[in-house]
């Protein structure tokens, strides 16, 4: 008789405990979701910001491509965001990365408009000195911003380049390296857009990488 309330006991601390599992794993599903969404909101946000408002109706995350051009893009592989209008191509937003950094690898996007001119580029991530490197991001300064309607005409090729280096891109007190490879990895991309041209903009058939290393 007394092995009764024992068992009991058990089953009640068992039931307890199953109830406790599953609301962590529910929880954790429902958070993860909501990560996962306001991950998406952040990138999408991101994407909007470099190109013209308004000017497209497709959905850039899902509209997606992977390209092999470690050369000129600084990875193995990358990212490249089609907007469009219609069936129109509006401009590719690319996330090249800066392999040469001054503390490390950058990663950047960069959108580039079908007239081959930059309608903007914001860094992702990155891990450069604070109150120096740093001002590659917007929120730290405007600097990230004097890319805006650059084209591989505007400026010249030898103005591809920050001033002490004879260009015409601002470089930071005490923090050259910095800006002179993200200048570097800009122009890059925009003579990667321009030598692969409207290929970027073929329909999805696979969602495998696409093997377009430039030479």
């Amino acid at each position: 008789m007394k092995t009764t309330p024992i068992f009991l006991a058990a089953f009640v601390l068992s039931a307890f405990s199953v109830s406790g599992v599953a609301l962590v794993a529910v929880t954790h599903h429902l958070m993860d979701g909501r990560i996962a969404e306001n991950q998406r909101h952040a990138m999408l946000q991101k994407l909007e910001s470099i190109v013209p408002q308004g000017a497209f109706d497709n959905d850039p995350l899902e509209d997606l491509i992977q390209v092999s051009a470690r050369e000129l893009l600084g990875s193995q592989t990358t990212r490249v965001h089609r907007v469009r209008k219609g069936e129109e191509p509006v401009a590719v937003i690319l996330d090249p990365v800066v392999p040469d950094g001054y503390a490390g690898p950058i990663q950047l996007l960069v959108s580039v408009l079908q007239d081959g001119t930059i309608g903007g580029v914001r860094v992702l991530f990155h891990h450069e000195t604070p109150g120096l490197g740093d001002k590659i991001e917007e929120r730290k300064s405007d600097w990230i911003l004097s890319f805006d309607g650059k084209s591989l005409v505007n400026p010249t090729p030898t103005g591809w380049a920050v001033k002490r280096d004879g260009g015409e891109f601002d470089q930071f007190t005490g923090a050259t390296i910095t800006p002179r490879a993200i200048v570097e990895a800009v122009k890059n991309t925009l003579i990667y857009v321009q030598q692969q041209g409207n290929s970027l903009f073929e329909p999805i058939n696979t969602g495998a990488v696409v093997p377009q290393e430039a030479g």
